[in-house]
Order: C-alpha cells, then sequence, then structure tokens
C-alpha cells in the first residue's frame, strides 16, 4: 500500500477539517510533480460517499485512474474517449465532456467531487463544469467540492478563489471556489528532492523580440507577424538547443504557433524530431506521445497542447520559444521537465522570449503597470501582512516603489465564519465630504455614499474654467524657502517641459504643521506607501530634501488664481 509524503498528508488533513466544517468549494495547491493523483487517491478511498474525480482531458483521467488502482483500489471511468462508461462504481473517474452528457441517473449519491486542473472551472452557469455541479448538487443536499491545480490563476480572470488560507483576501469578486486551504510552493517540492533542480539560462544567443506585445494580452497574428520579421533569428536559436541537448535525454520545445512548429521541426534532425499541435488527430497525438515516452524521439514540438496532463519524467531540456503574459503558464512549461527519473540530475531551461519570467516568482493577480516591475514584498503597517505586489527594486534589493492599492490582510472569524478584511489602502480616493479613505476605481465613498469625483471629470471641470491652470509636470524639486517672518517653510515646485513651475507651500517643526504636511503631501505623494510611513522622520525642510526620491510626481497639477497668485488645489496621480 502507498504511502503519502507529509505534505500530501497536510493537504489531505486540510481537506477533511475544512469541509467538517463548511461545504463551500474549496481548493488546494499543488506544483506539478507534487503528486495530486495520490491525494486523490487518499481522499477518495477515506470518503464515505461516492466520489467523482473530473478532468478536462482523458489523459489525465486515465492517469489518475491508473495511479489509483495501482494502490490495490478499484474504480471505474466514464469516459467516452477510453471506450468506457462505468457508472456504478464508489469511485469514478470521468471526463467533463463525458459526464455532461451522462444520464439523469449518474449524478446520484456522490458526496465528494474533486475537480483536477481546476483553474478551468468558472463561475458562468453555462460551463460543463456548472452543469454537471448543479445537477450533482441537486441529488446531494451535502456535496462537497474540491478542486487542485498548479496555477490558480488565470488570465482575464485573475485568482480563482477569494481567501487564501494564510490570510490573504486575493478577490473580492465573485469565485465559485471560496478559499484556498492548502498551498504548496514549487521551492519546497525542489528542496526537499522531490523535483529535479532547474537550471535557467536566458540564451547568450539572438532571441525573440516579443517586447511590442501588450501585456494585456496579444493575438496569434501579433505574434505571426513578429516570427515574420524575425525569421532569421530562429535558425539561430535551434543551433543553440542542439548544442546543448548533446548530453540531454528529452527535449521539449514550446512554439509560439503552428506555422512557427513547423519551421523549428524543418531544422531538427529529421529521424529524432516529432511535432503535436492542436490540428494533430488524437489517435495520431496519442502514438506519438508513448514514442517520446519510449525516447523513440529526442525532440517533441508543440503549440499549447502539452502544458497540462503530460508525464514524460526524463525531460530535461524545456525550450521556450513563445511568449506569455501569465507567470503561472511559463510556470507550467517548466514543470513537464521537473519530474525525477534516473540518472537525471537537473532540467536546463533556455527562454528565448527574452520576457525574464522567474520560475518561483509569485504570480501578483495584477496587470503589469510598466516592463521594469517586478513581484515584491510589502508589509502592511497597520496588520502586518506580507502582500504581494508590482514594483520596483534598487541595486540592493531596496524597495523604491510599489503599486499595491489595499492590503489583502484578511482572517477568519472563529465564531461567525466570516472573512474580515484589514482596512489598510495603500493608494486611495479621499471622499471630498468626510475624509474618508476610497479605493481608487470607487465612483461612491463606501462611508458616506457621496459621489466621488473621477480624475477625469476634474480635469474636464478643470479646462472650463477661466481661472484654472493645468500642468503635466516633467519634475519636481523641493527648497527650503522661509517666509517673510523667517518661519520655516518647504516649497514644492512642479516643472513642466517649457520650464514653467507652480509651487505650494509647507510649514514645518510643530506638531500641528507636521501631521498637515504628512496628510496632504507625503500620504499621497509616497512611491513605496505603507513601508516607511511609520519609520520616516519628516520635521523640517532639509529632511524632505534629503529623502526627495521618496516621493513620485503627479500626473497633471491642477491650480487655481487666488489673488495675484496660482494655488494647487488638486493633484491627479497615475494608479490613484
Amino acid at each position: 500500500m502507498y504511502k503519502l509524503r507529509p505534505y500530501q498528508q497536510e493537504a489531505v488533513d486540510k481537506t477533511i477539517e475544512h469541509f467538517r466544517k463548511t461545504i463551500d468549494p474549496a481548493v488546494v495547491v499543488l506544483p506539478t510533480g507534487a503528486g495530486k493523483s495520490l491525494v486523490i487517491a487518499e481522499l477518495a478511498k477515506i470518503a464515505r460517499g461516492r466520489v467523482l474525480v473530473l478532468a478536462h482531458v482523458k489523459e489525465l483521467v486515465e492517469q489518475n485512474h491508473s495511479k489509483y488502482e495501482s494502490y490495490g483500489l478499484v474504480a471505474g471511468i466514464y469516459s467516452a474517449g477510453l471506450n468506457r462508461k462505468e457508472a456504478t462504481d464508489k469511485v469514478i473517474f470521468g471526463s467533463i465532456q463525458s459526464v455532461a452528457r451522462a444520464d439523469d441517473d449518474f449524478f446520484k449519491d456522490f458526496s465528494l467531487v474533486i475537480i483536477d486542473e481546476c483553474h478551468r472551472v468558472s463561475t458562468d452557469g453555462q460551463t460543463q463544469y456548472q452543469s454537471v455541479i448543479s445537477k450533482l448538487q441537486k441529488n446531494s443536499q451535502r456535496l462537497c467540492i474540491l478542486g487542485l491545480t498548479a496555477t490558480p490563476y488565470r488570465l482575464g480572470l485573475g485568482w480563482i478563489y477569494n481567501f487564501h488560507h494564510k490570510g490573504l483576501m486575493k478577490t473580492d469578486e465573485e469565485r465559485f471556489f471560496k478559499k484556498c486551504i492548502y498551498e504548496l510552493p514549487l521551492s519546497y517540492m525542489i528542496k526537499h528532492k522531490y523535483l529535479t533542480p532547474p537550471i535557467k539560462i536566458d540564451a547568450p544567443v539572438a532571441c525573440y523580440d516579443f517586447s511590442i506585445l501588450d501585456d494585456r494580452g496579444h493575438t496569434l497574428k501579433e505574434i505571426e507577424a513578429i516570427l515574420y520579421d524575425q525569421s532569421r533569428v530562429t535558425p539561430g536559436i535551434i543551433n543553440h538547443i542542439l548544442e546543448e541537448s548533446k548530453a540531454r535525454a528529452g527535449v521539449m520545445i514550446f512554439a509560439s504557433t503552428v506555422r512557427h512548429a513547423k519551421e523549428i521541426l524543418e531544422i531538427l534532425p529529421h529521424d529524432s524530431s516529432v511535432l503535436v499541435t492542436g490540428e494533430t488527430p488524437q489517435s495520431e497525438r496519442d502514438e506519438i506521445i508513448l514514442r517520446f515516452k519510449a525516447r523513440e524521439f529526442k525532440y517533441l514540438v508543440n503549440v499549447s497542447v502539452l502544458t497540462t496532463g503530460f508525464d514524460a519524467p526524463h525531460v530535461d531540456l524545456i525550450a521556450v520559444l513563445r511568449p506569455t503574459e501569465s507567470v503561472s503558464l511559463y510556470q507550467q512549461i517548466v514543470g513537464r521537465g521537473l519530474r525525477l527519473s534516473d540518472g537525471k540530475k537537473d532540467c536546463l531551461i533556455l527562454d528565448y522570449t527574452g520576457q525574464d519570467h522567474d520560475i518561483f516568482s509569485p504570480e501578483v493577480g495584477d496587470q503589469k503597470p510598466a516592463p521594469d516591475t517586478e513581484a515584491v514584498e510589502v508589509l502592511c503597517p497597520e496588520c502586518g501582512t506580507e502582500n504581494i505586489f508590482w514594483g520596483k527594486k534598487d541595486d540592493f534589493g531596496n524597495i523604491i516603489e510599489h503599486f499595491g492599492r489595499k492590503c489583502q490582510g484578511a482572517h477568519e472569524n472563529e465564531v461567525t465564519g466570516e472573512i474580515e478584511r484589514c482596512s489598510y489602502r495603500f493608494r486611495f480616493k479621499e471622499c471630498d465630504k468626510c475624509g474618508a479613505e476610497n479605493d481608487v476605481a470607487a465612483r461612491e465613498c463606501f462611508q458616506c455614499q457621496n459621489i466621488l469625483s473621477d480624475p477625469d471629470k476634474k480635469l474636464k471641470e478643470a479646462m472650463q474654467l477661466k481661472d484654472a491652470h493645468i500642468m503635466r509636470p516633467d519634475s519636481m524639486y523641493f527648497f527650503d524657502s522661509p517666509d517673510k517672518k523667517g518661519r520655516s517653510r518647504l516649497e514644492v515646485r512642479y516643472y513642466d517641459l517649457d520650464g514653467e513651475y507652480l509651487s505650494e507651500f509647507y510649514y514645518m517643526g510643530d506638531y500641528s504643521s507636521n501631521g498637515a504636511f504628512f496628510h496632504n503631501f507625503v500620504k499621497k505623494h509616497l512611491k513605496n506607501p505603507g513601508v516607511l510611513e511609520k519609520r520616516l522622520r519628516l520635521d523640517s525642510p532639509e529632511s524632505v530634501i534629503n529623502q526627495s526620491d521618496l516621493f513620485r510626481i503627479p500626473q497633471f497639477v491642477i491650480a487655481r488664481h487666488v489673488k495675484r497668485f496660482w494655488k494647487i488645489r488638486e493633484k491627479i496621480f497615475i494608479n490613484g
């Protein structure tokens, strides 16, 4: 009989603990190669009622079923692709496509549903997953639904669950899965020798330039155009792969498009290379994969079809020739080469995209605000939560700027079970009426329901005023500028490209003045809000001047004419 690894047992224990309290759908996150099938087998074995294990491809159905029965257990399969439709066993492994078409009698008496690769489940009631879940729930008042995935994040959607067991609220938006109850990092698996160490090389030869692609997504046509313009780069890349793979057992090459994959295949050795795409007939694909696993081919080129449900442990070189905005997808691609195999010491990762993804980097969950940003950890000054935001670091690894809005910290109320969030905001929109700090995208004040001013609206209104001056500053400078009576005063000047400037003044030195300066200037201008606020000593113009690199320049400055001077009334920032 099999024996669970410590982390696998912990995942099982956390699942049992969760469903004893609630039947809210939950997620377990395990990296590729962590043995999800073993966790599935244990949960299916100990479940009191019937268990349905769902997957989106027949390879995963067969893989999970085979692993389960290899432990001396018996289960049925419900999958047209595997020519089996067994519906009466206590445990059934099924493909979602076949189960969705099953007769109503199939859906009776299940107490647990386990969904492999559950990041494919959405809240849309028209999907096959939601249709199946709805039928199961009609026949069971206490149906437990567990999802397993290595990538709990989807492009265009974000996090697939709301709350993380470590006290993080990932999203307030509606999600099918309510909580991540267990997560194991990839670094743990490698450190404890459960996976092969990756050796990542940003290829020294010429790589593709995908920098013009929009971070929010790109089309196949855009990629094709780039590859066509840079077609001379491909032979050099493939020759580099051939050179690096001389001592390697199995090579997987991830191409951008079908045309690109065929171009690659033409350059590779014909007798030891093979191609799999979405257009490859299923029977032919199955044969190719079997022969590759048997090492009849050394090079396997593929286009978006072998990122999940594929297990060839001997693969020890991954070549990435396709762009992706998703860190999760990148890590999934790399994961194809990290399984243990006899004689395998490491896996070489060759990246020819120039995108510089980090194998161990966490998924941030928001669109990358600029190409030079990276995932940074930012402590909340109120609750101490380690938030993951996009940010910038200096040469010494210190965070100099981040783009986080609200603390992700949260905890479960032990009495009510409700999720209670930390209220701290790093960036905010202040209500003109009550002074409450709202999300920068909010339209209505959460406290007094006052309609909040929209930045675009403010600019349009200012442009219609005869006594308003709108500046787009190019630089910002600080001066020690005492008033006529010699009282200490800080002058902040905003210069535009023509050298014109607008000024604002702050008195410094006493508690009240320093507090006003902090509220009116520091909180809005800090590049790194929340991290330094409680440690900053800003009690004189000199102290501000010496730390001027901590502050960001507003996108727009709006001033109104007061007597003979321009008085700054509003400053508008990117991201609030």
